[in-house]
């Protein structure tokens, strides 16, 4: 695990492009709802950029924080922490101005019997940060889960292709993009609207959850056979990069992999490194939720770790008793309940 771990410190070290970005970045980075999945090594790589970069922002980050274990390791690695309920007024209000915003707060899970609070989550609060951050950089996280199912074959929906949400999650995050964009244009504001399909990491996404089925034995439902990834640190370098490609009115940004990936071929690479035989069911819907990333690619580059690089660190990790989060991404889902 040791060698693991090492492996893990170096593919998540900051690039180059990164260190130049930050260096231009100018006022401090505040990353609000920092303690989900990509939060905390957002912010610890933003402070490890900017450290090396030597531009001397501060990278803040604002989160309940129920878990006082991720908001010391936070603190340890140079991040400021604030605790703060988003949706209290008063602690809202009470947050420091910055010129940077990262907007990562959200709900997905559980929405189903908790569609009141997915959309105070999800569309009220942004009109609330919007105003309060209506001189800064903002870039919104949001979910290729807006767009609309395609052909397998189409190459994936580009940012000019028309939002069709599934379900109350997916219609909630159409309703952010729109508040987003609503006080963006009212306000002048310049921001980056960040649809992500899918981060994955060792301990959690798409590729993890195969995987898991695999070692197990578990069907693999096949109705949803294809879709697209993308390595967690670099969805992290392009969500801190986007702060200098925010726009009045908002810029949307469709970010993941160059790859349609078929769920069956990724099912295979890890039945040849487990020496076990996947077991699917079902057969391809012919549709999929994917997202054409050339603009991202054409921004940024390509992502600097690959598919099977991705598939074989996961692999290893598994098999060495590496941590896991669970955090299911839950990509085969068609009927938009979460």
């Amino acid at each position: 695990m040791s060698n693991l771990t090492l492996l893990e410190q170096e593919i998540l070290k900051p690039s180059a492009a990164l260190v130049e970005d930050v260096s231009r970045i100018k006022g401090d980075i505040m990353l609000l709802g920092v303690a989900g999945k990509m939060g905390p090594s957002m912010a610890r790589l933003a402070r490890q950029a900017i450290d090396i970069a030597g531009s001397g922002q501060r990278v803040i980050g604002v989160s309940r924080f129920s878990d006082p274990a991720s908001r010391a390791a936070l603190e340890a690695s140079g991040v400021e922490t604030i605790a703060a309920d988003l949706l209290n007024e008063a602690e809202l209000a009470a947050l420091p101005d910055a010129s940077n915003v990262i907007y990562l707060a959200g709900h997905k899970f559980g929405t189903t019997g908790k569609e009141a609070f997915t959309w105070a989550m999800n569309a009220y609060l942004p009109g609330r940060v919007a105003e309060k951050y209506r001189n800064s950089n903002i870039v919104a996280f949001s979910s290729g889960n807006v767009l609309p199912f395609v052909p397998v074959t189409s190459g994936g929906v580009s940012e000019e292709t028309n939002p069709e949400p599934i379900g109350e999650y997916a219609q909630s995050c159409l309703g952010r993009e729109r508040v987003f964009e609503y006080f963006s244009q009212k306000n002048n504001t310049p921001m980056l609207i960040y649809r992500l399909n899918y981060a994955v990491d060792f301990r959690y996404g798409v590729l993890v959850e195969i995987a898991k089925s695999v070692l197990s034995g578990k069907a693999i439902d096949l109705r949803t056979e294809n879709v697209n990834v993308i390595w967690q640190g670099d969805a992290n370098e392009v969500a801190i990069r986007s702060l200098l490609h925010c726009t009045a009115p908002a810029k949307m940004l469709n970010v993941t992999g160059p790859e349609t990936l078929s769920t069956r071929w990724i099912a295979e690479q890890f039945g040849t490194i487990f020496n076990k035989q996947p077991n699917f069911i079902y057969e391809s819907a012919g549709t999929a939720l994917l997202n054409n990333a050339s603009e991202c690619h054409r921004l940024f580059g390509y992502p600097k770790v690959t598919v099977r690089e991705i598939i074989e660190l996961t692999a290893t990790w598994m098999q060495e008793g590496g941590e896991a989060l669970n955090k299911p991404t839950h990509f085969q889902e068609r009927s938009g309940k979460f």
